[in-house]
């Protein structure tokens, strides 16, 4: 009996998570047919999403309209459309986050990234967020800066779900699973269910070669060529080793005996950039159990369509990642100099497309208000 690839992909451990989200569609029934044929069970959600679902045609004219007549401001309009796509969407995935405990069926929203190096200020709008979205299985993000760490540990501590984005080097991961446990430990004096307490941490992938690639284009030997397209994968793959290691010790078996789930590894940033390369390299690569790979349609098609998958094609790998990386240090490519420009870049597009959302919204609503 023949199987999909995205059910080959699901019975390797993999859960599959759609990396967009739209009104039209939630409205259209598109969505829940991906989660019927294409194994979806998860939805992320980033500024740089709701820039283009809210600016592409009519479908938020209604609700735009509704908060002008109100006179809410251009942050209030932007809460109220954002929260309740997601909860929403929260209802449609509620069904498999019921058949999976909550370990799937989670969609996630993302704090103001301008918020992104203020610890309290993410906090509290974590703490809003999560509120107004009122779902179990609702996952919020939470950039991984250094301020970011002690406020995705505040936010667990309160027993709220976490997703933690923007995930580019070894050491911030560490950093990342040491606060996600710290947040567990809050939580148990809090007096919470750790049971019902869920986090993904969210790994790039694509954008590591992006940069990498071009630093070894202008080296631009045969030795820096064959370096293309390896550290991505090389990387992700390192950061699974490292999941394997820390979700190993003494503290997270006590933690586990109470009720935690280990916080799961994402894949995210997990289109090709570079048309040379298979368009699904950056998931038949990094099949493993336990990991969600969160992916723009595109390339869930592709993979739908002709992906190969053989199974785990991780964890047999980490001495040629190893290798990879310091290959690329031998060249002079410096991995902490890539992964902090990385981080800042990132930053500022999700910064950037949410300034560009608060500039399109605003005149809508004047356009109404003038109306």
């Amino acid at each position: 009996m023949t199987t999909t690839p995205t059910q080959q992909l699901s019975d390797a451990g993999v859960s599959i998570w759609l990396d967009d989200l739209s009104r039209e569609r939630l409205a259209s029934g598109t969505l829940q047919k991906l989660i019927e044929e294409k194994n979806v069970v998860g939805v992320t959600t980033n500024p740089s999403i709701f820039h283009a679902a809210i600016t592409a045609g009519s479908v938020y004219d209604a609700v735009i309209a509704e908060e002008a007549a109100k006179g809410a401001t251009v942050e209030e309009t932007i809460f109220e459309i954002t929260t309740t796509d997601v909860a929403d969407a929260c209802d449609l995935f509620a069904p498999v986050a019921a058949a999976t405990k909550g370990v799937d069926g989670r969609v996630s929203i993302e704090v103001d990234p301008r918020l992104a190096w203020d610890t309290a200020g993410t906090i509290a709008e974590a703490k809003h967020l999560y509120a107004k979205v009122n779902k179990d299985n609702v996952l919020i993000k939470i950039p991984a800066t250094l301020e970011g760490l002690e406020a995705i540990t505040a936010t667990l501590g309160e027993g709220i779900s976490v997703n933690v984005t923007l995930i580019f080097s070894l050491d911030r991961y560490r950093a990342v699973i040491n606060a996600f446990q710290n947040g567990l430990e809050q939580a148990t004096e809090n007096g919470h269910d750790l049971s019902t307490i869920h986090s993904v941490a969210s790994f790039f992938v694509s954008r590591v070669d992006a940069e990498i690639d071009k630093r070894l284009n202008a080296i631009g030997t045969l030795l820096a060529l064959s370096l293309k397209g390896m550290a991505g994968i090389a990387n992700a793959r390192l950061a699974y080793q490292v999941y394997e290691e820390l979700f190993s010790t003494e503290r997270w078996a006590l933690l586990a005996e109470a009720g935690a789930r280990p916080q799961r590894p994402l894949w995210a940033s997990t289109g090709v950039k570079d048309p040379a390369y298979p368009d699904t390299l950056y998931v038949t690569e990094l099949a493993a159990p336990g990991v969600v790979n969160t992916m723009p349609e595109k390339t869930l098609d592709a993979t739908f369509d002709h992906g190969v998958v053989t199974g785990d094609t991780v964890t047999g790998g980490y001495e040629d990642a190893n290798a990879t990386l310091m290959a690329l240090d031998a060249l002079g490519i410096s991995y902490n100099d890539v992964v902090a420009l990385l981080e800042s870049e990132g930053l500022g597009k999700f910064a950037a497309s949410w300034k560009e959302l608060l500039a399109d919204v605003e005149g809508a609503l004047e356009g109404q208000r003038v109306g």
